[in-house]
């Protein structure tokens, strides 16, 4: 398990079309059906990392408003979903098997000072741990943070191809790019595996598509439905 196969299923924000989203329910979920890995979304919040996707908390828990408007302690006191609380990336990465990988994704400045700690200390378990996001700067700090030995993985995001896309990638010295579904191509992955980075495509959820993506080449996929796709 972890990033260092081939054909990777990996559980989209835990296994949000099974259980809540970014909650440890959901992550446990994912881990029990077999997933290579996981991937979550941090925010900073009185110097912690809480694992929530939006920065508004409307959609995924009981509360309103924006997050940076709440106390972490009242943050926690909020339903996630099923009861679940929004939990810290601390409780996540104790709630899973070091064998399963874990794609941290920086949602906000001031993340990567935070992740990054925290990363290596997992690596040092020898747990896989793979750093993204769409915020190319902040990507830039967890890259620059890490150890020179370091074995953290880097990955930009991508929602749609820039022209200065493979740039940001050999800058970053990532590990792999990370593609939207709509952003893949036959053509780009195989570009990818020519550069010397790996692709993961977020998010598939059926089959036929991840045979296809998998099929030109991709390193695997993010799904919200492990279980469809857990043997793929």
């Amino acid at each position: 398990m972890g990033f260092g196969g081939e054909n990777l299923v990996i559980g989209h924000r835990g296994a949000a079309g099974l259980a809540p989203e970014n909650t440890l329910d959901g992550f446990r979920r994912a881990a029990a059906l077999g997933v290579d890995a996981v991937e979550l979304d941090v925010h900073c919040l009185e110097g912690k990392l809480v694992v929530i996707h939006d920065g508004v908390l409307d959609r995924t828990t009981s509360g309103r408003g924006p997050l940076k408007k709440h106390s972490l302690a009242s943050l926690r006191r909020l339903d996630a979903g099923g009861g679940q609380r929004v939990p810290l990336l601390e409780e996540v990465l104790a709630a899973l098997p070091v064998s399963v990988g874990v794609n941290i994704e920086l949602k906000a400045s001031g993340t990567a000072e935070l992740a990054v700690p925290l990363a290596e200390d997992e690596l040092a378990l020898g747990r896989d741990v793979l750093i993204s996001s769409f915020d190319h700067e902040e990507l830039g700090h967890a890259a620059v943070l890490g150890r020179p030995d370091s074995a953290l993985r880097i990955a930009p995001l991508f929602g749609c191809w820039p022209r200065q896309g493979w740039r940001v990638a050999r800058d970053l010295r990532a590990w792999s790019v990370n593609l939207s579904l709509e952003a893949a191509s036959k053509r780009l992955i195989g570009e990818a595996g020519e550069r010397g980075f790996r692709t993961l495509v977020y998010t598939v959820n059926d089959r036929p598509t991840a045979d296809r993506l998998i099929g030109w080449g991709a390193t695997g996929v993010f799904t919200d439905f492990p279980d469809r796709l857990i043997d793929v």
